[in-house]
């Protein structure tokens, strides 16, 4: 989850197309800031946690609704799409059909916190299903979720990419060389999670997934979060960059990541 966090704060000076599509650049802008994309990373892992990890559907999802209007309150200027912000503000808590990549960008937590690719897919489709019910939608989160947790179990690169081009049809023959130089902003998960998986999959180390991502352009802190989400269960994160989201991030948010990393399944030992 700190993966995701810290892809969303250095990819967010870069979003709507303001980067110059290069891997070159210094790995945090002058003034760092987070952005709604860790806010609700941080609303779906505590709605979780807060409904218990055994919690049944409507018990958990009940919890997250609750819990994203609670965080969304909190920081109710932190970027958030139209539709959600209205979701956020409104007395409906009805699902509304999105297929934006909102539903991929927030789901890291859950490809740790269960034993079963089977429970983290169930529980990444529910995060989806109360507000971005869309099939696209379910699909970017399940995805994401599923990527985590394989990387975290040991899962090589191949295996991932096979399963994923499997289960949910996403075109993974694209290089970043070939996506980068048309690629555009764009907020749905069907043109950001491949592109995120892409990255992952490219990338050499934490830190190479975090530039690779950002060099694709597009609604960058969105795809950066993804990536580097996945990025975390594969390769870990440096502790120099840990200390760099607790610094950027605040003391509500330390708490729930705190609560998080107790509950967190530890990764599987890769050989070699």
């Amino acid at each position: 989850m700190i993966g995701a966090i810290l892809g969303d704060i250095i990819g967010q000076p870069y979003e709507f197309d303001r980067g110059h599509k290069t891997k070159d650049f210094p790995l945090f802008c002058k003034h760092p800031r987070f952005t709604d994309d860790t806010v609700m990373t941080v609303a779906i892992c505590d709605g979780i946690l807060k409904a218990g990890l055994d919690a049944d559907e409507n018990t958990m999802k009940t919890s997250m609704i609750t819990s994203m209007q609670l965080w969304g309150h909190k920081y109710p200027h932190a970027g958030y799409g139209g539709k959600f912000y209205f979701w956020l503000a409104g007395e409906s808590t009805k699902p509304y059909g999105s297929y934006g990549n909102g539903s991929a960008m927030r789901v890291s937590s859950v490809g740790w916190l269960f034993e079963t690719l089977e429970r983290t897919r169930e529980v990444a489709r529910w995060s989806a299903e109360v507000t971005h019910n869309h099939p696209e939608g379910i699909k970017g989160a399940e995805s994401t979720a599923s990527v985590i947790w394989m990387a975290r179990k040991g899962y090589t690169k191949t295996q991932i990419k096979e399963y994923i081009i499997k289960e949910f049809g996403y075109d993974l023959s694209r290089t970043c060389d070939q996506i980068r130089p048309n690629y555009h902003h764009v907020e749905s998960c069907q043109e950001t999670v491949p592109e995120a998986i892409t990255a992952f999959l490219e990338g050499t180390s934490f830190e190479d997934v975090i530039r690779t991502a950002v060099s694709l352009g597009g609604d960058c802190d969105t795809l950066t979060d993804i990536a580097t989400g996945m990025a975390e269960a594969f390769y870990g994160i440096p502790e120099e960059l840990k200390a760099k989201c607790l610094e950027y991030t605040t003391q509500n948010m330390h708490e729930v990541i705190e609560k998080f990393r107790d509950a967190a399944i530890p990764v599987k030992r890769r050989e070699g």
